[in-house]
């Protein structure tokens, strides 16, 4: 088994990336009557892309954000730090 930490690290010009295709994705869900919070956990717990709607091209915009990046961008953002 390996016992490296393995290290993420996200630049502030993909973080901003991340946020517009986000963005994007959220309103879509709500402007379809989604709750689109909801909706983006379960597509981050479970990968599965019908969790997204097509409206607005939400769903291949949401296939082509790398989770981890999202994850780390999330956690980062959530805890306030660089």
């Amino acid at each position: 088994m390996n016992d490296q930490t393995v290290e993420f690290s996200i630049t502030d010009e993909k973080a901003k990336e991340l946020k517009e295709k986000l963005s994007t994705i959220y309103e879509a869900l709500k402007e379809k009557g989604y709750n689109p919070v909801n909706q983006i956990v379960g597509y981050i717990l479970s990968e599965d892309p019908t969790y997204i709607t097509t409206y607005n091209n939400a769903r291949s915009l949401i296939r082509h954000i790398d989770r981890d990046e999202l994850l780390q961008a999330m956690v980062k953002a959530y805890l306030k730090v660089k």
